[in-house]
C-alpha cells in the first residue's frame, strides 16, 4: 500500500484558501500621484483666475521684474508648447542664458496669444507632465504656484493656495534651491502665522505661508505683506519690494 506524499507545512501567517490582497502602492508611487493631483488642480484653478480678469489686471506687474501679469500667463504654458529640440534651439538663440530666454519667449508669447488663449492652455495642459529642467519632484507644482502668487499677490487677488500644496512646497525647501532662486535669508527666521512651520535662526519674520513661499523663491514683497511679529521686529528691507 503506498503512502500519500506528505502534505507541505503552510507559510507563517498563511491561512489555507485565502488569497493574499494587492500589494501596497510603494510611498514613492503615492507622493508622485499626489503631487500630479496637486498640480492639475492648481493649473484649473489659475485659469480660472485669469478668466475672470479685467484688461488692466492683465497689463498690470506682476511680481517678476518687468514681466506684467499677461507676461506671467505666456511663461506658465511655455513647457507645454516647447519640444526639447525647440527648448534648446530658443536656448541658442538666448546665447546660453536661461534668463534671456525666458525673458524674451514670455514677451513674443504674450504678445501672440490672447487672455482667453493664455488662460486655455493651463486647463487644457492641467495634467501635462512637464517640468522645469533638473528640478525635483515638486518642481512642477513650485514653477505653477510661485508664478501663481507672482500674478494674484500683485494684484491683491483674494485666492489663497491650499495648505497642502504649501505644505509639500515648503518641506521640500533646501539650501541648494534657496541659492539658486537668490533669496539670501541668512539671519532670519521665517514664521509662518497661518500654518505651524518656520524655517532659519535670527530675527523673526511673519507672514502668510504662501508669502513667505515667495520669499523663498526669491520674491520682494510689498511692505504690509510681511511683520516683526508681537515683538515688533523690523522687516530686513532686502525682503521689502
Amino acid at each position: 500500500m503506498s503512502r500519500s506524499a506528505p502534505r507541505p507545512e503552510p507559510r507563517p501567517g498563511h491561512r489555507p484558501g485565502h488569497r493574499p490582497g494587492p500589494r501596497p502602492a510603494p510611498a514613492s508611487s503615492v507622493r508622485r500621484r499626489t503631487i500630479a493631483a496637486a498640480v492639475a488642480a492648481e493649473r484649473r484653478e489659475l485659469a480660472d483666475v485669469l478668466d475672470s480678469l479685467t484688461p488692466d489686471q492683465w497689463d498690470a506687474p506682476s511680481l517678476c521684474a518687468g514681466w506684467r501679469v499677461r507676461e506671467v500667463a505666456a511663461h506658465m504654458s511655455l513647457g507645454f508648447r516647447t519640444t526639447l529640440p525647440g527648448f534648446a534651439a530658443e536656448l541658442l538663440r538666448a546665447r546660453g542664458g536661461l534668463h534671456r530666454m525666458t525673458d524674451r519667449t514670455a514677451r513674443r508669447d504674450a504678445a501672440a496669444f490672447t487672455e482667453r488663449e493664455l488662460a486655455a492652455l493651463l486647463r487644457e495642459n492641467a495634467a501635462h507632465p512637464w517640468k522645469p529642467p533638473a528640478a525635483g519632484p515638486t518642481g512642477a507644482l513650485a514653477h505653477d504656484v510661485v508664478h501663481g502668487l507672482d500674478i494674484t499677490v500683485a494684484l491683491g487677488h483674494p485666492r489663497r493656495v491650499p495648505e497642502d500644496r504649501l505644505r509639500l512646497l515648503l518641506d521640500a525647501v533646501t539650501p541648494r534651491s534657496l541659492r539658486f532662486f537668490g533669496a539670501d535669508l541668512t539671519g532670519i527666521r521665517l514664521c509662518a502665522q497661518d500654518l505651524d512651520w518656520s524655517h532659519g535662526e535670527g530675527t523673526p519674520v511673519h507672514a502668510d505661508a504662501q508669502d513667505l513661499l515667495l520669499v523663498l523663491f526669491g520674491r520682494r514683497l510689498p511692505e504690509d505683506r510681511l511683520n516683526g511679529g508681537p515683538e515688533g521686529h523690523r522687516v530686513p528691507p532686502t525682503l521689502i519690494a
